[in-house]
């Protein structure tokens, strides 16, 4: 070695130290190795187990306001658990050669329009739906804001094949006891259209109309949960029942929750014994909570129990307390929400 130069020194050292590197690696090495190594059936933390993996993924939910109800989030911070959801399997008849009419609702939280295609059996199906909001119940809308927002829905409905005469405005029961709803009806005046009010009586059967099936007129019942009012109604005979309570704005009032909570019971109870099988329920706060366990593009969505949702903005949570007191009232454990029908179809559905 001491013959050697440096370079070759470094050469034979090298090559001592590979034959003793794959002597290790071939005697043992590998099982050396092995224990070094975690034990292969522990799980890590961050990676999901095998049945988790295989899991379906949920179905997602609606993003956009152009189904039903409200344009307005709720502000729900969990989505509901859809443990206790069950499908609702009902198709409505088609239209046969029906014609499009077209309805604007002026309501206490927004300008929603609704254009449909019916046939004189009044058969019906929803064609278009838009949302927008408003402040008519805090009368904060401008002359111009109605105004021009009215002119927005006008204008949309006549593209998509909208007579004018089959162009038609209502003005919900809870708005009309705003003080800014003179100034929508003012608006359309100037527009040359008549602006329809109705009752919460009218609105309640109204209601009624265009989300109970005739299949379900003797054991059911309809809730419409507005932001100003309440309707609850049920066919009672050859006429319909339509009852009146809080609604899911009951807050700015001041009004208690516990007191709104027996309220509404009250008048939940009223609903007969026969008629509690099933409650179509529509309304902004209901839409809401249907999105959070809807089935892709189904109309009818069974909705949870109240206790299953966490929401977090004052409407909802109001609204969730009425739909808890119409719940704890009747005993229904059946609530169908319809993503088609509102209180102003059904009155298109009184036009010849």
């Amino acid at each position: 070695m001491q013959r050697l130069t440096v370079a070759g020194r470094l050469l034979v050292t090298a090559i001592i130290l590979a034959g003793l590197f794959f002597a290790f690696r071939y005697f043992g090495g590998n099982e050396a190795l092995r224990k070094l190594a975690p034990d292969q059936t522990e799980q890590s933390e961050t990676m999901p187990r095998a049945d988790e993996s295989d899991a379906p993924e949920s179905a997602p939910n609606e993003s956009e306001a152009s189904d039903n109800g409200s344009s307005s989030s709720s502000g729900s911070s969990d989505a509901a658990t859809s443990s206790g959801s069950r499908a609702f399997s009902y198709t409505p008849p088609a239209p046969q050669n029906g014609k499009l009419k077209g309805v604007v609702e002026l309501g206490a939280s927004g300008f929603n329009s609704f254009i449909i295609r019916v046939d004189p059996e009044k058969r019906w199906k929803l064609e278009k739906a838009e949302f927008g909001n408003s402040l008519v119940l805090e009368n904060m809308a401008t002359d111009e804001d109605v105004r021009s927002g009215l002119k927005s829905y006008i204008g949309k409905m006549l593209d998509y094949g909208v007579g004018g005469r089959d162009i038609h405005f209502v003005v919900s029961s809870g708005a009309v006891k705003a003080d800014g709803t003179q100034k929508i009806i003012k608006a359309l005046k100037s527009l040359n259209y008549f602006v329809n009010t109705v009752t919460p009586e009218q609105e309640g059967s109204l209601a009624l109309r265009s989300v109970l099936p005739a299949d379900y007129a003797d054991n059911s019942f309809v809730v419409d949960i507005g932001s100003g009012n309440t309707k609850i109604s049920w066919k009672e005979g050859g006429s319909t029942k339509a009852l009146e309570t809080h609604g899911s704005k009951y807050f700015q009032e001041g009004t208690s929750d516990e007191t709104v909570y027996n309220d509404v019971k009250a008048i939940a109870k009223q609903v007969p014994q026969d008629h509690r099988k099933t409650c179509f329920i529509i309304g902004g706060v209901p839409y809401e909570l249907a999105k959070e366990v809807r089935d892709g593009k189904e109309r009818y969505t069974v909705l949870n129990t109240p206790a299953n949702y966490k929401v977090e903005n004052a409407k909802s949570k109001a609204g969730v307390n009425i739909y808890k007191a119409i719940a704890d009232g009747t005993n229904c454990d059946q609530f169908v929400f319809d993503f088609d029908a509102n209180f102003t179809i059904g009155y298109l559905l009184t036009l010849k």
